[in-house]
């Protein structure tokens, strides 16, 4: 009886159980289940606002787009407007002098036919004349004829050479005042910012200990900068700040480079100073041809040789009476072109001209003569056209005027000459003076290089070691003075030093 009892309970158990685990299991399912639709609620809301968002993007974007085709729409109906005014106003012009022309053409008309009655009352009035003098005289028709003539002619010459003085005079008044027109035109229309030269360059230190390394141990550095550059360093007590001094622009430029080089390198000796200083040398050689091919493309003389646009850029280092000659050269060919523009000469020669016209003081140091016979002889060296050559050769009145060209040329070189403020003529005589004390120098056997320095009161002559020895450099410095105070002009003393340096240099292997 207990184990059927028990068993009983056992099933009644495992009923309970299975009934129990299944409302469970459901009750699970259910549970799982909601959350699965609030996951895909949530997905569903989220997609539903993203899209939202996308929507509302688009919408802004189109009323962008929109506004942005109104304005190009709007702006492209004011250019249409605009452009029809103009057409009505250029249309209104042109029916003004459609008008002008007929009325004209209508008075032209009136008078040719009042001449024909004039010239046909005149050759009545002869013939009376003619057939009067015939009965008065009985003289022959011919005879008459030439009677008549002469006696007009005795009549009207007064009243002829009275005109003829009359328009003499209107036309040289006339032609006067266009040359005046002319002159003025080319002028107003040109304005080209003038350089003016000066003869040293300040260079910034970042401290004032770096003077000691650029004068090294006994001056040993800034020897050998000086000799090198041909630029005297001027260190004194100003703060931070050292002067480079010479004549000469292109020295001085190269000077500057090398020693901006140098003091940001700051290993500052011998070796290393000869390095930056070929290095300026090359840089400065680069910039003389972009100036020059600036100076071409400037102007529009572009059918130049190269080495004849080198030529033309070293003539941005150099000055003519205190005006710097590339800038000058620029001037005057703009102004010839505009000149010859107006007259109706040959634009293109003049311009070509005006370039090269003072070509010759790229090498005026270095070739004897004027500098026009110079450029003459460079432009036949590079094959320049003839034309060209006489339009440029005249500008300083030297050789006789061949064409308009030349005219222009002359009258445009004095025109950029003689603008206020252009020359100085004090700085030209004393950078002459500089280059004269040096080529006194340098026309000595055994001189190597020869620079004037501190404005002209000291010349620095370096001679070849293995040509002149410590005697001979003594007896150098004297005869060098002895020819300069025999030749030279010049205010004070001037101070003639001799350098003579021999280097022992070896490698170790």
């Amino acid at each position: 009886m207990d184990q059927l009892f028990l068993l009983v309970a056992e099933i009644v158990g495992v009923f309970v159980g299975i009934i129990l685990g299944y409302y469970i299991r459901a009750s699970l399912l259910k549970k799982r289940k909601g959350t699965i639709e609030a996951k895909l609620k949530q997905k569903i809301e989220d997609a539903k606002r993203k899209a939202q968002q996308i929507i509302d993007k688009a919408q802004r974007k189109a009323h962008e787009i929109i506004d942005q085709a109104r304005k190009e729409e709007e702006t492209r109906r004011k250019e249409i407007l605009e452009a029809e005014k103009a057409l009505m106003k250029r249309e209104r012009i042109l029916q003004s002098k459609i008008l002008q022309a007929q009325k004209r053409e209508e008075e032209l008309a009136e008078q040719k036919d009042k001449l024909a009655k004039i010239k046909e009352q005149l050759e009545q009035l002869v013939k009376k004349e003619i057939n009067k003098l015939s009965e008065i005289s009985k003289l022959s028709t011919k005879e008459a004829k030439e009677e008549l003539l002469k006696r007009i002619e005795e009549e009207a010459k007064e009243e002829l050479l009275a005109k003829m003085q009359k328009l003499e005079g209107e036309g040289q008044e006339k032609l006067k005042e266009k040359a005046q027109k002319i002159l003025a035109t080319a002028i107003q229309r040109l304005a080209l910012s003038q350089a003016q030269e000066t003869t040293i360059t300040t260079i910034s230190l970042p401290s004032d200990k770096i003077k000691g390394r650029i004068i090294g141990k006994e001056g040993r550095n800034i020897r050998t900068f000086e000799k090198l550059t041909g630029v005297e360093v001027i260190i004194d007590e100003t703060p931070e700040v050292i002067t480079l001094s010479s004549f000469s622009p292109i020295r001085r430029h190269i000077a500057k480079l090398a020693m901006e080089r140098l003091i940001e390198d700051g290993r500052i000796q011998p070796a290393r100073i000869e390095e930056y200083v070929k290095r300026a040398e090359e840089e400065v050689a680069e910039e003389i041809r972009k100036a020059g091919e600036a100076a071409t493309f400037e102007t529009g003389v572009l059918d130049l040789p190269p080495k004849l646009v080198e030529l033309l850029g070293r003539l941005k280092f150099r000055t003519s009476f205190g005006q710097n000659v590339l800038l000058h050269s620029i001037e005057v060919s703009h102004l010839a072109g505009m000149i010859a523009e107006e007259v109706g000469a040959n634009v293109k020669v003049a311009k070509k001209a005006g370039l090269l016209h003072d070509i010759g003081k790229a090498l005026d140091h270095q070739v004897e003569g004027s500098h026009v016979q110079i450029g003459i002889k460079i432009l036949e060296k590079f094959g320049i056209e003839k034309e060209v050559i006489d339009a440029m050769k005249s500008h300083h009145e030297e050789y006789p005027y061949t064409s308009i060209e030349a005219q222009i040329v002359q009258a445009a070189d004095q025109i950029s000459g003689a603008r206020p403020g252009a020359r100085k003529d004090t700085l030209e005589n004393y950078l002459k003076r500089l280059q004269d004390l040096e080529d006194i120098a340098l026309s000595f056997e055994g001189v190597e290089k020869a620079y004037a320095i501190q404005a002209g009161r000291e010349l620095r002559v370096f001679v070849k070691p293995e040509e002149i020895d410590d005697y001979q450099a003594k007896k150098l410095a004297k005869e060098i003075a002895r020819r300069i105070q025999e030749e030279i002009n010049y205010p004070g003393e001037i101070k003639v030093v001799v350098i003579r340096e021999q280097r022992a240099i070896e490698y170790s292997r």
